[in-house]
């Protein structure tokens, strides 16, 4: 697999979350663990893809921008689930909350998908692509396994 087929997996991973999180009952027990699940899979899925995409893009100029602008969408998005954190999943505005996490991400996905695979998919090799694709899915993996 290589490296944007491994993130697409996680990517869908997300949408599909960040889908069932918001259509979930405010008084059911899903929605916190739901939340608790995205909050990690957003984790991994950032600490990794900027370590096995994103730095290895800062060599090239065409990409050091794009990818300076994605990690920046990653800490607004660490910062939206922290807000998130300080309240409880069923009180009125933590939906609202939620709501535009859900947005910042499949936005920051659609854009990763449709605009910046294609520029890094110039700059890489087959080779490096490949690569790059295993060392992402065991970092992925091992930070999984941290959180």
């Amino acid at each position: 697999m290589n490296i944007f087929e491994a993130l697409r997996v996680s990517h869908d991973a997300q949408r599909s979350l960040c889908a069932r999180l918001l259509d979930s009952d405010p008084q059911g027990p899903d929605r916190g663990l739901l939340f608790e699940e995205l909050k990690r899979e957003l984790q991994a899925h950032a600490t990794a893809e900027e370590r096995c995409l994103y730095v290895p893009l800062f060599e090239h100029d065409v990409t050091v921008d794009a990818s300076r602008h994605a990690i920046s969408e990653h800490h607004e998005m660490d910062e939206m689930v922290e807000d998130l954190e300080g309240e409880q999943p069923n009180s009125p505005g933590w939906m609202a909350g939620a709501k535009k996490l859900c947005e910042k991400v499949v936005h920051h996905l659609k854009e990763e998908e449709h605009k910046f695979f294609q520029e890094a998919g110039k700059v890489l090799t087959e080779k490096q692509k490949l690569a790059l694709g295993k060392d992402y899915a065991e970092e992925f993996s091992s930070m999984r396994s941290k959180l």
